[in-house]
């Protein structure tokens, strides 16, 4: 397992100079996904916030909730790890418009995606544990990310509860 640096419940580190992933990693993510408000947590393997190349090995609870987001100005890629999911894009109002079915052990799914305009997407847990290795460019610029205004604010328990619902539901209909 790589030597970690904790920046809060939800990042951590490497400070390897040649980082290696195995299954000692994936297991600690598993293992600390749902000991946080957020149900998420993420190995990152780039220096800082700074970078030009941002790497990270997220883990997702099927508690987790994504609002829906976009970000500005950089391209995203992922790579499915563990477990399942659907990645869900939306136009600027809210529609549905495409859903990926994400899963590296079924042949009808997908295990990869890229995107390189700003369009909002969140993801719909199927598993205990979704986990992804995810690159995209930096430096990392909080602002450079907007969250939808037609969806919940991630504290907003009872809006999430009543959104993933009908998430459900549109995907569905959606497929």
């Amino acid at each position: 397992m790589n030597n970690l640096k904790k920046i809060n419940d939800e990042v951590f580190y490497t400070d390897a100079k040649i980082t290696s992933i195995n299954q000692e990693d994936i297991d600690f993510l598993k293992l600390n996904a749902n000991k946080n408000k957020n149900k998420r947590i993420r190995i990152c393997t780039h220096a800082n916030d700074q970078d030009n190349l941002q790497e990270m090995f997220i883990a997702l609870s099927n508690k987790t909730y994504i609002r829906p987001h976009k970000h500005y100005n950089k391209s995203e890629s992922l790579h499915v790890i563990y477990g399942s999911a659907d990645v869900i894009f939306f136009d600027d109002d809210g529609n549905i418009n495409k859903v990926i079915n994400l899963s590296k052990d079924s042949p009808n799914s997908f295990f990869y995606y890229r995107v390189d305009k700003p369009i909002y997407h969140t993801f719909s847990i199927k598993s205990d544990y979704f986990i992804f290795h995810e690159t995209t460019e930096g430096p990392f610029v909080k602002t450079n990310t907007d969250f939808a205004s037609w969806a919940p604010q991630e504290n907003e328990t009872k809006k999430i509860m009543e959104f993933n619902t009908q998430i459900k539901q549109k995907i569905k209909k959606f497929c």
